[in-house]
């Protein structure tokens, strides 16, 4: 499998919208398509997979370690993406912001680590000859920051055929490839909302704007770019299976979970899936993972669909449950959605407030404006369900929600970076459970230690 990466000038040059039209080219081409993400998004994945029609990789350093990427990189090619069916050809990575923007895992870092060439999108709208300064500007850059980054060529975002294109072209020096262009199109607008775009289930771009939009991609000079990404220095290791059945939820609400995590559950115990929103009642488990997600748009739902109630009355039985972010969202006492605008809310309704499961000791608000957005690492206080007493672990926390937490509740971690549920901790404890504001990669070590725990 052979690959390349997808970098932007900036964020909002529409990297996502050039990455689904040239996996819908490739896809056209007979190529099989492995989709990536640079960075620990959750949202762009979703559109990947409508697209490519498998689980879209998560590929951070911070997350993951360098020889983590690769690993998880090579699993894509070794497996075919798991459940995908056919091993894939090519494996195309969005980058996360500009190229070179992020001090913990920027594209340019997610690249040299392995060894891809990047494509650059850049916004066309208004230029022409300036589009190729900027291209070389970012090519040139890469030497002298003693970056070992392979800029080989663009693609030209919102870029009309004829004269415009001709201009990008002929502007370009020989050692960058003009790739080909994103035809301006009000259709291939992805709609967004707090946290990011709208997921990919909701929101799927139309496939004849798409094929399009395809229609203007070199694809046979993006294969003839592509290389084979660096082999992890050490393989991944299988591991022994625990003797346990851990309940996943799956649905609207609980959706942001990497595919990395759920295979490494698949690997090591028995899996089971359940909706929260949808009122399933809590399967016969050892234990429960509550990805994140979006409860503040289901909040009602899950208030009335008796679920939460359930495993709450378990949790305080013994029942071990993991949740990140919006699993501790729903792990807590309440969840008020603020009016006026608040994030994921109607902008004219009052606030309104919907018991969860009243597992942690905690209530959640909602927010207008994001209250953390950051790679995160934590230090355990004491042993708990992810980590021993000194381990660090490393993750990600992006929300609009805050957390007022009784003046006597016990914290599993002390943040070393990032702000944690109060600015110096993260991860609530109650009973024999654990809600953390971080999302953890299972390269971490958190999933192992949380099996391991049962």
């Amino acid at each position: 499998m052979k690959g390349l990466v997808l970098g932007g000038v900036s964020s909002g040059v529409g990297k996502t919208v050039a990455t689904l039209a040239t996996m819908q080219a490739l896809s056209d081409a007979g190529q099989t398509v492995q989709p990536a993400k640079a960075g620990p998004d959750f949202i762009d994945p979703s559109h990947h997979e409508a697209i490519a029609g498998r689980p879209s990789r998560t590929l951070d350093l911070w997350l993951s370690g360098e020889d983590g990427i690769r690993r998880n990189c090579a699993r894509a090619a070794e497996t075919g993406g798991a459940d995908a069916g056919t091993d894939p050809d090519i494996c195309l990575v969005e980058g996360v912001m500009g190229l070179y923007d992020g001090d913990a895992s920027s594209t340019a870092m997610v690249a040299a680590a392995l060894d891809l060439p990047v494509v650059l999108v850049v916004d066309a709208k208004a230029g022409m000859e300036s589009v190729a300064a900027t291209a070389y500007g970012f090519r040139e850059y890469a030497a002298e920051i003693g970056r070992d980054i392979d800029v080989a060529g663009i693609i030209a975002q919102r870029a009309h055929g004829g004269r415009h294109e001709q201009g990008i072209r002929d502007a370009l020096p020989d050692e960058l490839e003009y790739f080909g262009r994103i035809p301006p199109n009000a259709d291939l607008e992805i709609p967004d909302r707090h946290l990011g775009l709208e997921m990919g289930s909701e929101a799927a771009l139309p496939r004849s704007a798409l094929r399009e939009a395809a229609e203007t991609i070199d694809t046979d000079r993006l294969l003839a770019a592509a290389r084979e990404p660096a082999a992890p220095e050490t393989p991944a290791e299988p591991a022994a299976p625990v003797d346990a059945t851990v309940a996943v939820a799956s649905d609207a609400a609980f959706c942001f979970r990497y595919p990395a995590t759920i295979e490494r559950l698949r690997e090591r115990a028995e899996l089971v899936t359940f909706s929260p929103v949808a009122g399933d009642p809590v399967p016969d488990c050892d234990g429960v993972y509550l990805p994140g997600g979006y409860p503040e748009l289901h909040a009602a739902a899950l208030e009335s669909a008796g679920t939460l109630a359930q495993l709450g009355d378990r949790a305080s039985d013994g029942l071990p449950v993991f949740g990140e972010c919006g699993g501790l969202m729903a792990m807590s006492r309440s969840l008020t959605a603020t009016g006026g605008g608040g994030a994921g809310t109607d902008t004219d309704t009052e606030p309104t407030t919907h018991d969860m499961a009243g597992i942690l000791p905690a209530d959640i608000t909602m927010h207008d404006r994001y209250q953390a957005l950051d790679h995160i690492e934590l230090e355990a206080i004491d042993d708990t369900l992810t980590a021993r007493a000194g381990d660090t672990i490393r993750g990600h926390e992006f929300h609009y929600s805050s957390a007022d937490v009784d003046s006597d509740a016990r914290f599993a971690f002390e943040t070393v970076r990032g702000k944690g549920i109060d600015g110096e901790h993260d991860g609530l404890l109650a009973y024999d459970s654990l809600g953390t504001y971080a999302h953890v990669h299972p390269e971490s070590g958190a999933f192992d230690r949380f099996l391991e725990s049962l």
